[in-house]
């Protein structure tokens, strides 16, 4: 486990280092021989998330009533920045970071009676969630996403394919941005998308992983993710429909 002491740490609030010092702690129990082996073997980093999880940390930047620890952005930005130093490269970080960023829209737009439903077990580490944004066919251009999610009485029938969507073959839950209305019928660019918290299930017909190869960083999974008549809750939706683009902002501005 290396830590740089040569980091800058006089801009930084007393709560920050102190993240940084509980953060270093738990990295140092995990040295560069097992990132080597679990980067040769491709195998996700368990001991880590259990280790994060048993200390509150998942949960740093969520709500204290729900078992987090109701701190910033700016203290969970610590956290992965010192997970990344010691050793662990990005693939340390990527193994939580979906849980860190990719709630905040959960956190601040579910309704009381949905957060209390999805977030709990997400903080304390029985489940593990991914972000499903990406998509082969449109890059970077979010607003032009084509995954469709078609309303069906009480559910919703997902239907398209995301790419490079990491930590999905441990996920159990996905934060997705899914399209609501047709594109050619929406008034304007940012409208017509959702955004859901949906059970992440391949035991359930309609959902596939293909994982991707990667040349490095290979700790945590990238995957393909294709949707076929996948059937989710109607009570996934976070906030409501067509706001998604807005909604997830608030976890994308925050990973950025």
């Amino acid at each position: 486990m290396r830590v740089n002491t040569l980091m800058e740490t006089s801009g930084f609030s007393d709560m920050q280092l102190e993240v940084r010092e509980a953060i270093s702690k738990i990295c140092s129990k995990y040295p560069d021989e097992y990132w080597a082996n679990h980067d040769e073997s491709g195998e996700y980093p368990h001991e880590l998330h259990a280790d994060l999880a048993k200390g509150g940390w998942i949960g740093i930047a969520l709500p204290e009533e729900l078992g987090g620890s109701g701190l910033g952005i700016s203290e969970a930005t610590m956290m992965l920045h010192t997970i990344s130093e010691s050793g662990a490269g990005m693939a340390g970080a990527q193994s939580i970071h979906a849980n860190v960023y990719a709630t905040q829209p959960v956190a601040k737009f579910a309704t009381p009676i949905q957060r209390q439903r999805m977030l709990p077990k997400l903080i304390d580490g029985t489940w593990r969630a991914c972000f499903g944004v990406t998509e082969p066919s449109t890059g970077l251009e979010t607003l032009k996403l084509k995954t469709r999610a078609v309303r069906s009485s009480n559910t919703y029938k997902i239907i398209g394919q995301k790419v490079w969507i990491s930590s999905a073959q441990v996920a159990t839950k996905m934060v997705l941005l899914a399209r609501t209305t047709p594109i050619e019928e929406v008034s304007k660019p940012n409208e017509g998308l959702s955004l859901f918290f949906i059970d992440f299930d391949l035991k359930k017909p309609g959902l596939e992983l293909r994982k991707i190869k990667k040349m490095g960083g290979r700790a945590i999974d990238a995957n393909e993710v294709f949707f076929d008549n996948y059937i989710i809750d109607g009570d996934s939706l976070i906030g409501k429909e067509g706001q998604g683009f807005k909604i997830v902002l608030h976890g994308m501005n925050a990973e950025r």
